[in-house]
């Protein structure tokens, strides 16, 4: 358990956690460039979140590796996992017509944040919410997301929690 305790202290679990978005990016980038599945709005949000936890991985890298910045970092990624459980989940609802929703060929961004247009490869939203591509072990994209981001967030509490407690 010290191991553990040590890695969740380190520069690793940084790293690991930066590394973990920078993949799930290229997944992303993979269904989309190479298997033809375009993203719909809600998508990109999902995306949006997934840079979100990768930059804050990326600046808790840098920084030093002080309790109450790890705290801070670790709340952030909380918040990230959240947001993308939350998008996850609401796909979900779509593409499997449980409750109300709808889904719009733009991205809905204030012009200050206008990323699609900045970074279009990335987050321009190029298809209606339908239903996402199959995964692993028969799970849709949507499910997949669910999982990973309920995983962050209960990752990240933990981190949170064991902090705290030392």
């Amino acid at each position: 358990m010290t191991t553990l305790y040590r890695f969740l202290q380190s520069r690793w679990y940084w790293l690991a956690l930066a590394l973990f978005g920078i993949a799930l990016l290229g997944v992303a980038l993979y269904y989309q460039y190479v298997l033809g599945d375009e993203p719909c709005q809600v998508c990109i949000h999902a995306r949006l979140w997934v840079v979100a936890l990768t930059l804050i991985a990326l600046i808790m890298l840098v920084t030093p590796q002080i309790s109450l910045l790890r705290v801070a970092g670790n709340m952030g990624v909380f918040i990230a996992g959240a947001g993308l459980f939350e998008r996850a989940r609401y796909l979900y609802r779509l593409e499997n017509g449980i409750g109300d929703g709808s889904c719009q060929f733009q991205l809905g961004m204030p012009d200050w944040f206008a990323v699609d247009r900045w970074m279009p490869w990335l987050f321009e939203v190029r298809n209606l919410c339908s239903f996402t591509p199959e995964m692993l072990f028969g799970l849709s994209m949507a499910e997949t997301l669910m999982g990973l981001g309920a995983g962050v967030c209960l990752l990240a509490m933990w981190t949170v929690a064991t902090d705290i407690r030392n």
